[in-house]
């Protein structure tokens, strides 16, 4: 049976996901639906704002907040399925939940907070995957394009960092697979990123090209064993990332994305995988500058192997160059994936409806338990007897840092420690001087960190005049050190290895301040450990 031209290229529309933002004006929605209805486009992948992380590498918009995004999203879901002829498969990266693109949704731990659990507590990975699962369904959405299965091997990497969950392999790969079993569970999708590793790399894929330097033998033995393991267990699709291997590419830089030696020999022929392949964001520097007209990239990257081309910005122009260039059978191959997804999904039966409420309470006691689990002590010279001890002489006072005194911690160590508590919160409304004065008559000193970001640049925005601070209380005082962010920061503070105690808590949550507090108070034991090796000075 003879296929027509226009049959063709509605089928080829499937294999294209464009970004669709929560905060975009009428005519952009308007523009989106037009093209789910002309080309029939497979799925759409939702960011917040076109000036969020993911496109704002250009500009220096200001994102705007706004307090119904989550009720936004979820009508634009309605809209937009009511448009299509063929239900959408609505993604979205929900690493830590849909916190990561919505405000006011629930918030998970980030990846390498979960890293720090012991390995006898991976259920609770299943669980964070399960409820994030189950967020999603509530605002219609059934793919997540998460976890990270990349080994963070690399200090100075610029992205992915926290969204690791560490730099063991066997970790990474169990913690990955019991991620996607508890989204699978609740019946979402999952995505193993970025193949074949961006861990071992200090480039920010969104602006340039980070280049792997490994060979096939060393990738197999480190980078690829949590994807091996994913497509063991039949991860639903694995996203290619924008990162060259020479040694797989006949010593060429050329972006897996557009390699057929990395797609198509080493995933699909080498390591067995037929599942869904997606392209990491084709909006991103290092492969949306290469060509200049208009569909040749998308082209290239079907062409390469990949089934979906996510942030694809040339819907029609892609559709004509792929119809143009490609087989029929490597169309129907494609498609063929794309629709076993969408069933296993629950959505070609037209079922594409939110299922199910936010649930604030259960995302609560998870982070709870997780915080119980993972928070790592580093150095404990007896730390609550040291507080203990002066406070009783008068001599303690407590230092909160880019948070004021009414943090969650210190009311909770109020109780039984009550003590002079100070603050710096930002350069313009505190007087570091000042407070290092202030902090004089006391000799030992119970330091609470809170780093405003999780991403390494600027030093997590870590003003070098609170790192001075730190440096001479740490020379000239008894320190108690909790940090509640990035453990990456712990070794931009100088002299960090003569604190008295250095506790790691990885989050800001309520529920991580409120349980170092307790295990403070209580003496309770730490269970978690690094999950990434850290050198202090």
């Amino acid at each position: 049976m003879k296929i027509t031209a226009e049959a063709l290229k509605q089928k080829i529309g499937q294999f294209f996901f464009p970004a669709v933002f929560i905060n975009d004006t009428e005519e952009n929605i308007q523009e989106t639906e037009r093209l789910i209805k002309e080309h029939n486009i497979g799925g759409l992948t939702f960011f917040h704002s076109r000036a969020s992380a993911a496109t704002n590498y250009e500009s220096k918009k200001k994102v705007v907040f706004n307090d119904d995004s989550y009720e936004k999203i979820k009508a634009l879901i309605v809209r937009y399925q009511k448009a299509a002829s063929t239900p959408l498969l609505i993604s979205i990266d929900a690493e830590w939940g849909l916190a990561m693109r919505i405000e006011k949704t629930p918030q998970y731990p980030y990846a390498i907070t979960l890293g720090a659990l012991p390995e006898n507590k991976s259920s609770l990975v299943y669980e964070v995957g399960k409820q994030i699962g189950l967020d999603l369904k509530a605002a219609g959405i059934h793919y997540n394009l998460s976890p990270l299965a990349d080994i963070n091997n690399n200090p100075n990497n610029p992205v992915i960092g926290y969204r690791s969950f560490g730099e063991n392999k066997e970790k990474v790969a169990d913690f990955a697979i019991e991620y996607l079993n508890g989204q699978s569970e609740v019946g979402v999708l999952g995505c193993l990123k970025h193949f074949p590793g961006h861990g071992n790399t200090n480039v920010d894929s969104h602006l340039g090209l980070p280049v792997l330097k490994e060979t096939l033998e060393e990738l197999l033995e480190n980078e690829l064993v949590p994807f091996i393991k994913g497509i063991d267990n039949n991860v639903d699709s694995i996203m290619i990332g924008h990162l060259a291997v020479p040694s797989l590419n006949d010593g060429k830089d050329t972006s897996a994305t557009l390699s057929k030696a990395v797609i198509q020999d080493l995933l699909r022929d080498k390591l067995g995988y037929d599942g869904l392949v997606i392209s990491d964001a084709l909006n991103m520097h290092s492969v949306s500058k290469l060509y200049d007209v208009k569909g040749q990239l998308e082209w290239e990257a079907f062409n390469s192997g990949n089934d979906v081309l996510c942030f694809a910005e040339n819907v029609p122009e892609g559709i004509e160059a792929i119809y143009k260039n490609a087989s029929p059978d490597r169309i129907f191959e494609s498609y063929n994936r794309i629709m076993k997804a969408k069933d296993k999904a629950g959505i070609l039966s037209g079922n594409t409806a939110a299922s199910g409420e936010l649930n604030f309470q259960k995302t609560a006691e998870l982070n709870k338990e997780i915080a119980q689990n993972a928070i790592t002590k580093i150095i404990d010279n007896g730390i609550s007897d040291l507080a203990f001890e002066a406070q009783k002489n008068n001599k303690l006072a407590k230092l909160s840092l880019y948070k004021n005194t009414e943090n969650t911690f210190f009311k909770t160590l109020h109780t039984q420690l009550p003590s002079a508590e100070f603050a710096f919160e930002n350069l313009e409304n505190s007087n570091i001087q000042e407070t290092e004065k202030q902090l004089e008559n006391f000799d030992t000193i119970l330091i609470a960190l809170f780093p405003p970001k999780a991403k390494p640049l600027n030093n997590f925005e870590i003003d070098n005049e609170v790192f001075n601070l730190l440096s001479n209380l740490l020379q000239t005082k008894k320190c108690i050190v909790y940090v509640f962010g990035n453990p990456y920061v712990l070794p931009l503070i100088p002299n960090l290895k003569k604190a008295s105690g250095l506790i790691q808590a990885y989050q800001d949550f309520e529920e991580f301040q409120k349980t170092a507090g307790t295990q403070f108070l209580e003496k309770n034991s730490f269970e978690g450990s690094l999950p990434v090796n850290i050198e202090i000075q």
